[in-house]
């Protein structure tokens, strides 16, 4: 790779990784729904803009059924419950949990086609899902009360990650082909039109301050509309093998964002960072295949393609 495109993975992961960090901010005023809404409704917004700028076309109507599956599953619900779950869970910990995106992708895939397993790849499940516990351990082993409510803040963020897991499916099998900018744009403009009247009929927020309203423009802004120009740009000059180095550097980026936040982490933690990321390398080289010699023009990916990688 280039020096530049290695700075651009270096900023697209920074750019998702700070996400976990400001939604905690955004829920501390917002709803969760509310939080989910705002977001795709303003990431929608920047990317209708550069939609109309660069010529990128919408997906045909006849789509409407597959893209709105996409946008409950990629957007609307995953939006929602990790503002949810970071009422109560650190950012630091949902960014973790949220690096066990590509297993929940692998086995719900191979699930559906009924596809086995090799020796690494269970290695890499097991490796990857004994750092999470360890992530985990280390935050109930604090002296801090409200365990019953970590609990469920995990359990939603899991059911978030599964969510995204779902319409990377979908969308791998219903849209692909679709130009990807236009496809972004569909489908954060569905999910916030989803999420439009849940919010109007529950909690409003209440004191609204500034912080939270810049962290709902960093999510929609740069976490939902320059993120997914990022991605898409490296996507046409470099193996999505490699793109795929943003997701070993999720966790890292959420971690240290927590700490310019002063939330707490057990050395643990660390530890358990590190076990994440080594079962997800043994699981992407053994999914690898040798390239050919000379690599054909990258076809265009769905957008949700974007979302496996990040919340």
């Amino acid at each position: 790779m280039k020096p530049r495109h290695i700075a651009q993975i270096i900023l697209l992961s920074a750019v998702w990784g700070i996400s976990f960090l400001m939604i905690r901010i955004a829920a501390t005023t917002f709803p969760p729904v509310w939080v989910g809404m705002l977001r795709s409704g303003s990431g929608a917004a920047l990317l209708l803009v550069l939609l109309k700028l660069r010529g990128n076309r919408l997906p045909p109507r006849k789509m409407l059924p597959w893209l709105l599956a996409v946008a409950l599953f990629n957007n609307a619900i995953p939006f929602s419950f990790f503002a949810w779950g970071e009422q109560t869970v650190p950012s630091n910990t949902a960014a973790v949990l949220n690096a066990t995106l590509p297993i929940w992708t692998m086995l719900l895939g191979m699930a559906v086609h009924r596809t086995k397993m090799g020796l690494a790849t269970i290695l890499g499940v097991l490796i990857g899902f004994g750092g999470v516990a360890l992530v985990v351990y280390s935050r109930t082993s604090d002296p801090a009360p409200g365990q019953g409510s970590l609990t469920l803040g995990i359990t939603v963020i899991v059911l978030a990650t599964l969510g995204y897991a779902t319409a990377t499916l979908i969308a791998k099998a219903k849209l692909q082909g679709l130009d990807p900018i236009g496809l972004a744009t569909a489908q954060l403009s569905l999910a916030a039109s989803m999420l439009a009247p849940v919010a109007a009929l529950t909690r409003h927020p209440a004191h609204i301050t500034l912080p939270p309203v810049l962290a709902i423009l960093v999510l929609g802004f740069a976490g939902s509309g320059v993120a997914y120009f990022l991605y898409f740009n490296l996507l046409a000059h470099i193996p999505a093998t490699h793109v795929v180095a943003v997701t070993y550097l999720l966790p890292i980026w959420g971690i240290f964002w927590g700490l310019v936040a002063h939330e707490q982490v057990a050395p643990l933690a660390y530890v358990g960072v590190l076990v994440v990321i080594a079962g997800l390398i043994l699981m992407n080289s053994n999914m690898r295949r040798p390239s050919p010699k000379i690599e054909p023009r990258p076809e265009p990916r769905p957008a949700v393609d974007c979302e496996a990688v990040k919340s």
